[in-house]
């Protein structure tokens, strides 16, 4: 007989308990086959009393709450739900363990639900009423000596703040200097996240148990303590040519890496923090660092002048298309033996599907190269020109030719290495000639030997004219790649002269040619880091926030979210919007990433081979405004993981929370992805949506459009049942309710009070991205409520009235579009939920034969009487 079972908070995840809370209610869920008529029973085991004796208590049969079934494996099952609450505080510490045990009958021997199902213990750990001690030494054992440390004053509520310092010795010629010093073992911690260096040009999180040790070095470790509350402690690279992360030592001790490129002897730099919300733990390290880089890690009087002027001169309008608009890149599309008519193929085949692209970025393989093909590592830059085998008429004929035909296209971004290309500069060449060079060796690796780099001495003026190239070919944006390079020089002398000035020289130029019209690819090595990316001096770019897109590596596809979701934990405090990479929206698993695209906050990249579209899931991430611009619905924050401590192994769904509006009165947007291996079930209330903690919400679907009942953060008494299969995803957004009374005359039917949600565009994976402002409000003088939206794409506006049911369309209710009223063919009940209307505002706006505003926005106002 087919059972499965579902409990809330979940098995095999770690819950915590504010110290508030009273008790914690368990929902536990059975299904099973249909028709049958055994009565299931089920008891919850426990460790509450005593940490090493396990006890239970039954659970009792419940009505079953609001619940909003979504993507379900089986049609015919039944439900039995089951609870109970655990009220107070474990007896014998911080957490407790728990797990259900559950049978058919009086006469059926009990299961064990993580012997039954692919799930472990799951575990509570309830927050510390005490005060946070102000002792870093009750947080990390055996501080050494040698280690000075200082209590500093943090921007971020309810944390403290230690800043920390370690010597390392001066570089001797050529040679680094180098130190490992122990800064102590992290005491009574259930589970530790890191940031790791996967290699050179990327970071990539790792998490665990019990002993702290990571497999490659971190710059950022943090540990969830039996006390509920977090230690966080960050390394700080990129001040007085030092480079700092962190290892251990085996036994679980965090060891100070520090590596000095400087001839004088210097110090390695961490910050520490505690706090009861692990949020605001990092961002009071992460402000912390930034005051440090801004007053330490300057670059010349020159560069800092010159970065004052153009920031200062920057208009952040310049941006909107770049940030918004849905771009293509050339990469996996059109491969690597790129040329000009394989472009324009390309662009043909957008436009005949009607994919309005706003930015297009001429990857790699357009430049003039010394070996063409081969090897890339071998390759080396000749000219700025481009290559004439692949553009024979030059760069700026192309370029001219895309923007005459189409004019849709607002931006064209070229790519290219920083140190100009993957071989770096041909010795040979017109660069070469035209300016200093020299010969550096970089690391032992696949891009390790020497190669020909432009000299500091004139990076500045090199940058300047390459770009000034480009902006007369009508380029107006970069994608920037292989940055880590200038990680990869292996010589101290070459490292202090030119990690430092090709960053300055680098972000000077891209924001006086293109306005920061720039994209930063392998660039999250720790002095890009904290020199470039963390400070606010400057308008902020696009940085890749993961390793690439591999279309031909099945098992790179769920990584590929699981680490974006993780790095933003970091990047999401840095002067940045991640760019989660390009993808093909014919994959097999395209939807998977048109999702975590669409709640990432950053900007929307096709890669697709020319013919091969998917037009509906295009039409999921971006919408056509009145002037016919095709624009992505990107949420108002960097949308990361909510959960940092669970393993990529764990069998749990992950969880990625962005957010829509102002705080308490916006949209709170949860992707939920699939990453493992196996089919997934899960529970999810309220509680699971960062910024949703006060009001009443309803929570919809994307996939099914399925509407919950409205709940609220203390009730916790509605739940989605969400199961997704492998590769299977879903976006649930918490839209808060507002209730207002109507004013009514006695022959007007239906309720008088209301209670609305304003959805936004449906259809959109991130539709409430789409609201740009609305106003709700009852009109003194007719008693009517009026609900006034301005939306940035035309489509099907939903809007959630509750007793929609008991209200007539024709009589009740009026819509209008720029304040003209739209056809009652535009608008009906939706056919998902009895009380969401919709209206589609692109039919009404070709009848209306209205021209687009200024502000190429949609106005809409629903009268409700």
């Amino acid at each position: 007989m087919y059972a499965a079972l579902t409990c809330h908070p979940p098995l095999g995840q770690t819950t915590t308990i504010p110290f508030d809370r009273k008790a914690v209610k368990f929902t536990v869920l059975i299904e099973s086959s249909a028709g049958s008529e055994k009565t299931w029973e089920a008891a919850l085991w426990h460790n509450f009393d005593d940490q090493e004796k396990w006890t239970s208590l039954n659970l009792r049969p419940a009505q079953e709450p609001s619940l909003t079934v979504v993507k379900a494996s089986r049609n015919n099952v039944r439900r039995q739900f089951f609870t109970i609450e655990l009220p107070g505080r474990p007896k014998h510490g911080g957490s407790l363990s728990y797990t259900i045990t559950f049978r058919a009958g009086d006469n059926e021997p009990w299961k064990w639900a993580n012997e039954q199902l692919p799930t472990t213990d799951g575990r509570l750990i309830y927050q510390s009423q005490d005060t946070l001690s102000d002792d870093l030494a009750h947080y990390i054992n055996a501080l050494p000596p040698y280690l000075q440390i200082g209590k500093e004053p943090s921007d971020s509520p309810e944390t403290l703040l230690w800043s920390i310092t370690s010597p390392v010795k001066a570089a001797s010629g050529t040679t680094s200097g180098y130190s490992s010093n122990s800064l102590g073992r992290p005491l009574d911690f259930a589970r530790w996240f890191a940031l790791v260096r996967l290699w050179s040009p990327w970071l990539a999180p790792r998490q665990g148990k019990d002993r702290f040790q990571p497999d490659k070095e971190a710059i950022l470790a943090t540990f969830e303590r039996e006390d509920g509350s977090h230690l966080v402690v960050l390394a700080v690279s990129g001040v007085d040519d030092v480079l700092t992360t962190l290892g251990h030592d085996g036994e679980g001790r965090i060891v100070i890496h520090s590596r000095n490129d400087s001839g004088e002897d210097g110090i390695s730099r961490l910050v520490a923090a505690v706090g009861k919300d692990l949020n605001h733990a990092i961002a009071a390290v992460m402000y912390h660092a930034r005051k440090l880089v801004m007053k330490y890690s300057v670059g010349t009087e020159e560069a800092e002048a010159e970065f004052k002027a153009l920031a200062n001169d920057f208009k952040p309008e310049w941006l909107e298309n770049w940030y918004d608009g849905l771009s293509y890149c050339t990469w996996n599309g059109i491969g690597q033996h790129l040329t000009e008519q394989k472009l324009f193929d390309a662009l043909e085949s957008l436009a005949k599907n009607e994919i309005n692209i706003s930015n297009l970025i001429i990857d790699d393989n357009w430049q003039s190269l010394n070996h063409e093909g081969g090897d890339q590592f071998k390759n080396a830059w000749v000219e700025f020109e481009a290559t004439k085998n692949g553009f024979p008429r030059g760069l700026k004929a192309t370029v001219g030719e895309i923007r005459s035909k189409y004019k849709n296209i607002k931006h064209i971004a070229v790519w290219h290495a920083l140190f100009g290309y993957w071989g770096g500069i041909a010795p040979e060449g017109k660069i070469a000639k035209e300016y200093k060079t020299t010969v550096v060796q970089k690391k032992d690796g696949v891009s390790g030997g020497k190669f020909t780099v432009v000299a500091e001495e004139d990076v500045d003026r090199f940058y300047k004219d390459f770009y000034q190239f480009l902006s007369s070919a009508g380029i107006d944006s970069v994608k920037t790649d292989a940055q880590f390079f200038l990680d990869e020089l292996d010589d101290a002398t070459d490292r202090r002269s030119l990690i430092r000035s090709y960053q300055d020289a680098w972000n000077i130029a891209q924001l006086r040619y293109f306005s920061a019209r720039a994209i930063s690819c392998m660039s999250q090595s720790p002095q890009m880091v904290f020199h470039s990316q963390l400070p606010s001096n400057k308008p902020r770019i696009l940085l890749r926030n993961s390793d690439d897109f591999f279309p031909e590596v099945p098992a790179s596809h769920p990584w590929h979210i699981f680490c974006n979701a993780h790095n933003a934990i970091l990047n999401q405090y840095l002067n940045i919007l991640p760019d989660w990479d390009m993808f093909q929206t014919s994959h097999d698993y395209a939807s998977f990433h048109a999702a975590g695209r669409c709640v990432s906050g950053g900007p929307i990249y096709i890669t697709d081979v020319p013919g091969q579209h998917d037009i509906n899931l295009i039409g999921q991430m971006a919408g056509n405004t009145p002037r016919d611009d095709t624009v992505i619905l990107r949420p108002h924050t960097v949308g990361k993981s909510t959960s940092a401590y669970n393993s990529y192994d764990d069998p749990v769904l992950l969880k990625v929370a962005t957010y829509v509006g102002m705080a308490h009165s916006g949209v709170s947007i949860l992707g939920i992805f699939n990453c493992t291996q196996r089919p997934l079930s899960e529970l999810i209330g309220l509680d699971s949506f960062p910024g949703a903690e006060k009001g009443t919400y309803i929570i919809r679907s994307h996939t099914s459009g399925q509407v919950s009942k409205p709940t609220s953060s203390e009730s916790n008494d509605s739940f989605v049942h969400l199961e997704l299969p492998t590769r299977g995803w879903e976006i649930l957004s918490a839209f808060p309710l507002q209730s207002f009374k109507l004013k009514r005359s006695h022959e007007v039917k239906g309720p008088d009070e209301v209670q609305v949600a304003n959805l936004g565009v449906l259809g959109k994976m991130t539709g409430a991205a789409a609201i740009v402002n609305t106003d709700s409000y009852v009109d003194r003088s007719s008693g009517r409520l009026r609900i006034w939206t301005s939306l940035k794409v035309l489509g099907t506006y939903g809007l959630y009235i509750s007793g929609l049911k008991h209200r007539n369309l024709d009589d009740d209710i009026m819509a209008l579009i720029f304040g003209r009223p739209i056809a009652k063919h535009c608008v009906k009940v939706s056919e998902k939920c009895g009380d969401v209307l919709e209206i589609d505002t692109t039919r009404a706006w070709k009848e209306s034969d209205s021209k687009a505003s200024w502000s190429n926005e949609v106005a809409v106002e629903v009268v409700i009487r």
